[in-house]
């Protein structure tokens, strides 16, 4: 490929990457139930933490001569079970995460049609059997506690992007900067009203809000040092993403000195952005009121009466980057089936393509109903924790794939290396452990079951079908048309 980024072209394109969903999303449930205040902390672990993973996909990304993504490095570095594992986590990393977005997207949909007017009957808002809250207490109708029943707004636009992609469709590199600008003019908006505000009102604010700045331990995982780390693993889903500045190691000009720039730098602009709109929140709202799906929105709202047409921008910039962000998860979750299907993986029928659309619908519509029933019908801190893990997984299994190839083949060459072998790498390893440690006991439960059927599914099928182990060459991949799949649209 051609070199022709700078460190420069490589910074921007890591902010556009790694800027989505995850703050519209998570940031409220990790101040309001983890760290309070200290959420502003929490944003610098994970930032660490996904920096570590970045070199380690750099350095994979300058080495391999396939696409970039997970599976295709564990494919080519520890061999087929590894790929499949990965294959399992991906699972979780993008089409749990287009199922938590979702909730997201849902939760500001109905806070802007609350906006004008219109109500959604409110047990249709939430997960099944939750208690719907509303600033910190329970919504009260005809004096009755509202229970949820479904999120009706979640699995539509699950099942409505997913009947988008079947029929395909095309986006151009202009329209998904138009997204980016977007979703970053909705937070530079944010910071700069939200800002003045704070600085007009500062000690008030601080001393209602802020005080204590790191809550009191109130047990495992609530508030003080250990709350902090609980909340870097759930704020972790705002950096993925990041990945995606490594694939561009071929292109950059100087790969040795652009890329630790182009991703160190990304991660540090992001994380003060990030540290900005939290430190904004838990000022103006008290962090116990913020564990909803669309803490920005309950923010904004708090601005005043005269922003209310801000509020109102802000709630509609939100819902047109999170309608995107769910798009191309859901896309890039159909590719790994895709391909992993192609690899004798998974059934062939996961690699059917339409003859009129050109698009793998069979496994457009699967996905389609499982991020559907997932967004409809469970929490989203639930969904968040299982993404934080898979991902974090994944990643560890990318740092392990670095240190591996090292020793097993040191005689390639690398456009880019860790610095630091095999400290950083075994440092990603380490604390991406640490931070799947974090998570509740019940998802960490689900997760190890979710991995063992995936083992098993392995043996059962997966070996017996896989071209590798038949000595079957790779199939030539169907024509599937002009879809491109857009740059910088993660969580």
């Amino acid at each position: 490929m051609k070199r022709t980024l700078g460190k420069w072209n490589l910074l921007f394109l890591g902010v556009g990457c790694i800027i989505g969903a995850g703050i519209f999303v998570r940031t409220g449930s990790a101040a309001a139930l983890h760290a309070g205040p200290a959420v502003l902390l929490s944003f610098v672990v994970a930032g660490i933490v996904c920096a570590f993973a970045g070199l380690c996909y750099a350095e994979l990304s300058s080495t391999l001569p396939v696409s970039g993504s997970a599976y295709t490095y564990g494919y080519a570095t520890l061999g087929e079970f590894v790929a499949w594992v990965m294959g399992a986590l991906l699972l979780l990393e993008y089409g749990l995460a287009a199922s938590v977005v979702a909730v997201g997207w849902g939760g500001y949909v109905v806070s802007l049609l609350a906006d004008f007017g219109l109500q959604i009957p409110p047990q249709f808002t939430g997960p099944a059997g939750y208690t719907l809250m509303k600033d910190g207490a329970a919504v009260v109708v005809d004096g009755q506690t509202v229970t949820t029943i479904f999120n009706l707004p979640a699995f539509l636009i699950c099942l409505a992007l997913s009947c988008l992609l079947v029929v395909g469709v095309s986006e151009s590199a202009k329209v998904n900067n138009v997204i980016v600008a977007i979703k970053v003019s909705v937070l530079v908006a944010f910071i700069v009203v939200g800002g003045l505000i704070v600085l007009a009102n500062f000690g008030d604010l601080a001393a209602k809000n802020w005080t204590p700045f790191i809550p009191p331990s109130e047990g495992e995982g609530k508030f003080g040092v250990d709350g902090i780390m609980r909340a870097a693993s759930i704020v972790f889903f705002a950096y993925i993403g990041f990945e995606a500045v490594s694939t561009a190691g071929q292109e950059a000009k100087n790969p040795a000195k652009d890329m630790p720039f182009g991703i160190i730098g990304s991660l540090v602009v992001c994380t003060v952005i990030y540290m900005l709109v939290a430190a904004i929140m838990t000022l103006l709202v008290p962090y116990g009121q913020l564990n909803v799906p669309d803490p920005v929105a309950v923010v904004v709202d708090n601005f005043g009466a005269q922003w209310s047409w801000l509020a109102k921008t802000i709630k509609i910039g939100a819902i047109i980057g999170l309608t995107s962000v769910v798009l191309v998860l859901m896309y890039a979750q159909t590719r790994i089936f895709y391909t992993m299907a192609r690899d004798g993986l998974l059934p062939k029928v996961f690699a059917i393509v339409h003859p009129k659309f050109k698009t793998p619908y069979i496994n457009t519509i699967v996905v389609g109903i499982i991020t559907a029933i997932a967004a409809g019908f469970f929490d989203i801190n639930v969904l968040g924790d299982m993404t934080s893990v898979g991902t974090l997984a994944a990643f560890a299994i990318v740092c392990l794939s670095v240190i591996y190839l090292r020793r097993a083949a040191p005689e390639l060459p690398r456009g880019f290396k860790v610095p630091l072998y095999p400290v950083l790498p075994a440092a990603g390893i380490l604390s991406c452990i640490y931070l799947i440690t974090t998570v509740p006991w019940a998802v960490l439960q689900f997760f190890l079951w979710y991995m063992l059927g995936a083992v098993v599914l392995y043996f059962v099928y997966g070996i017996w079908n896989s071209n590798l182990q038949h000595g079957e060459p790779q199939d030539d991949a169907p024509d599937m048309g002009e879809y491109v799949a857009p740059v910088g649209e993660q969580p």
